[in-house]
C-alpha cells in the first residue's frame, strides 16, 4: 500500500510503519463502542463530601502542598473560531441594505445574533473593536446602524482587523475587570495562585499549536511583573506542541488512505488524546488539568478554587493509603485481615471490582493481584449534575474479557441503536466537566509511563470533510477517556459553578465572565 516516497514520510514523522498499518486496519474495522453496564451515580462511583468532610481534604493538600511538585495542564491549542460560527454565518447571509439584524434573525432563527448586538457593550472587546474602527472607518459615524453592526463583526474577526478567528481561545479577551481587559491565558496565571503554587512558585504548561506559541509568550511577558506582584508568586511557564508523530491517517470512503494534492499522505491532529504524549513528559507530584475556556472572572474565583484543592486532598489521602499498602506487600508478612482491609480499599475507595476468586488465591496470587491493581496512576476527576450539556459522564462500563470500571464516556463511544445503552445514558445524574488532578508517580517516586495505561480500543472515528470530499478520521482514544482508561478512578461531585466555559461568544456575558462592580 505504502510507497518508498511514503515510508519516508512516514519516518519523517517519527512513526513507524506498522504504526501507520494499526491505523486504516482500526479505520477499516470500524469503532468499539464501551458496553455500558450503569451509569455512576452518587454512592455507586460518585462520591459527595459535606461541609466538614471537605474542609478535611482541604485542609488535607493545604498542609501537604509545600513538599509536593505542583503543575497545572492546560490544552489551549484550539482555535477561536467554532466561538465566532454564528457571526461568521451573519457576515455571509446578512444584507444590511435589505434588512435589519432582527429580520435576519427571524429569517435564519439565530437567536444568537440579536443577543449579541443587544448586549454589544457588555463584551470584554467592545472598547478594542470601536477605536479599530475609528482607525479604520473615518465614516463610521455616519453608517446606517445596519452597516455599523455588518463592519463591527468584520474588525472583530477579518486579518486586516483584529484578527479574533486567527488567535486561540486562550489569547481572546475573556473579562474586563475596571479598566483592564484580561484573557483566559492571564486568568489560568491567576488563578494556579490560589490551588495550584506551592513555595510561592506556580508551574503552568500550556500545549499550544505552533503557530501561536510566540503570541503566548509576547502575552506572558506584558502581563507576568503585574500578576507576580499582586499575587507575590514567581511564574514558571511551559509550552508545547502535539507531537508529529501522534498524527493519524484519514480513509477515503472506498477506505483508500487519503492523499494531499502532490500524493503524500494527508495526516491529521489526532484529538485531545494526542496530548497525553505532552502530559506523560511533565515530572511532577501532581498535576491539575483544567481546559483553557473554563475559567471565570478573579474575584469568583476563589470559592471556586477551594474545590480544585478538595479534588487534590482527596487524591493525597488516596494516595497514601495505595503507596502504603504497596511498601506492605514489598515487605510481606500480611495476614488474611491485611488483604481483606486492602480489597475493600480497592473495592470501595478506588472503585476497582474484585475477582469472584480472590479468597482462594495463594498468599503470592494475593499479594500479585493487588500490586498489579494499586501500582497504577491515580486521578480524581471533579463530576457536576448533568444540566443537558453535551459531553462525556461517568459510567460503569464492562470490557472484552467481562471486566468492569469506571470510566469517562464521551457520547461518541456510546452505540445509541442499542436500546439497553441509550437507557442506562437517560438514568445518567453528573457528567465530566473536564476537572481532574492526576498522581502520576508510583510508592518509589518514579514516574509512571503513562502510555502503558491506554485502552487503544477507546479511539474515535468521525467524518469529517476535507477539500471537499468525506473522510473516515481517527482520533487516538480521549486524554480523559480511553487514554486513562487503566488508571485507578475517584469520580467526586463538585457544584455546577465550577464549570465555565465558553463555547459560543456569547458565553462571555454570563455573570461569572462578567466582573462584579
Amino acid at each position: 500500500m505504502f510507497t518508498e516516497k511514503d515510508i519516508k514520510q512516514i519516518k519523517s514523522k517519527g512513526m513507524t510503519l506498522e504504526q501507520v498499518n494499526t491505523q486504516v486496519s482500526r479505520l477499516k474495522n470500524g469503532m468499539s463502542f464501551s458496553d455500558l453496564v450503569a451509569a455512576a451515580t452518587i454512592g455507586k462511583g460518585i462520591e459527595s463530601y459535606d461541609k466538614d468532610e471537605t474542609q478535611e481534604l482541604i485542609n488535607l493538600y493545604d498542609n501537604k502542598k509545600n513538599n509536593l511538585s505542583i503543575v497545572k495542564f492546560v490544552p489551549a491549542s484550539g482555535a477561536a473560531t467554532r466561538m465566532f460560527k454564528f457571526l461568521f454565518q451573519f457576515l455571509q447571509n446578512f444584507n444590511p441594505s435589505k434588512e435589519n439584524v432582527k429580520k435576519y434573525a427571524e429569517r435564519k432563527n439565530d437567536s444568537l445574533i440579536e443577543t449579541f448586538f443587544k448586549k454589544l457593550e457588555q463584551f470584554p472587546f467592545y472598547n478594542e473593536v470601536e477605536l479599530m474602527l475609528q482607525k479604520v472607518s473615518p465614516n463610521y459615524e455616519a453608517l446606517s446602524n445596519e452597516d455599523k453592526q455588518m463592519l463591527f463583526v468584520k474588525t472583530m474577526l477579518d486579518a486586516d482587523g483584529l484578527n479574533y478567528s486567527f488567535l486561540p481561545k486562550g489569547l481572546l479577551p475573556f473579562h474586563k475587570c475596571e479598566t483592564q481587559v484580561k484573557t483566559a491565558f492571564e486568568e489560568h496565571l491567576f488563578e494556579s495562585t490560589l490551588y495550584a503554587s506551592s513555595n510561592g512558585k506556580s508551574n503552568l504548561h500550556f500545549t499550544v499549536s505552533e503557530k501561536h506559541h510566540l503570541y503566548f509568550k509576547k502575552q506572558f511577558s506584558a502581563v507576568v511583573e503585574d500578576i507576580e506582584n499582586k499575587t507575590n508568586t514567581k511564574f514558571n511557564v511551559s509550552y508545547s506542541y502535539q507531537k508529529e508523530a501522534t498524527e493519524t491517517v484519514a480513509l477515503t470512503q472506498y477506505d483508500k488512505v487519503f492523499r494531499n494534492d502532490d500524493d503524500s499522505i494527508l495526516f491529521r491532529p489526532a484529538g485531545h488524546g494526542a496530548l497525553l504524549e505532552n502530559l506523560n513528559d511533565l515530572d511532577n507530584d501532581l498535576i491539575f488539568i483544567k481546559n483553557i475556556d473554563n475559567i471565570v472572572v478573579a474575584n469568583r474565583n476563589i470559592e471556586v478554587s477551594n474545590y480544585k484543592k478538595l479534588l487534590a486532598g482527596a487524591l493525597l489521602e488516596a494516595q497514601e493509603k495505595v503507596f502504603s499498602y504497596l511498601n506492605r506487600l514489598d515487605k510481606g508478612d500480611l495476614e488474611d485481615a491485611d488483604f481483606k482491609v486492602m480489597a475493600l480499599f480497592l473495592r470501595y475507595r478506588l472503585n476497582v471490582p474484585i475477582v469472584a476468586d480472590f479468597e482462594s488465591l495463594t498468599l503470592e496470587g494475593k499479594v500479585s493481584y493487588l500490586r498489579e491493581k494499586f501500582d497504577r496512576p491515580i486521578r480524581v476527576c471533579g463530576m457536576v449534575k448533568n444540566q443537558g450539556e453535551p459531553g462525556g459522564g461517568p459510567f460503569w462500563v464492562k470490557d472484552d474479557e467481562g471486566k468492569i470500571s469506571l470510566q469517562i464516556v464521551e457520547f461518541a463511544q456510546i452505540n445509541f441503536g442499542k436500546k439497553n445503552q441509550q437507557g442506562i445514558v437517560y438514568k445518567a445524574t453528573h457528567f465530566n466537566p473536564t476537572d481532574l488532578v492526576c498522581g502520576v508517580k508510583n510508592y518509589k517516586g518514579e514516574k509512571f509511563d503513562l502510555t502503558n495505561f491506554v485502552d487503544p480500543e477507546a479511539a474515535f472515528i468521525t467524518t469529517k470533510t476535507q477539500n471537499g470530499v468525506d473522510i473516515q478520521a481517527l482520533e487516538l482514544p480521549g486524554l480523559w477517556n480511553g487514554s486513562m482508561a487503566y488508571w485507578n478512578s475517584i469520580f467526586v461531585e463538585v457544584p455546577l459553578e465550577t464549570f465555565n466555559p465558553v463555547k459560543t461568544v456569547n458565553d462571555l456575558l454570563k455573570p461569572v465572565h462578567q466582573a462584579s462592580s
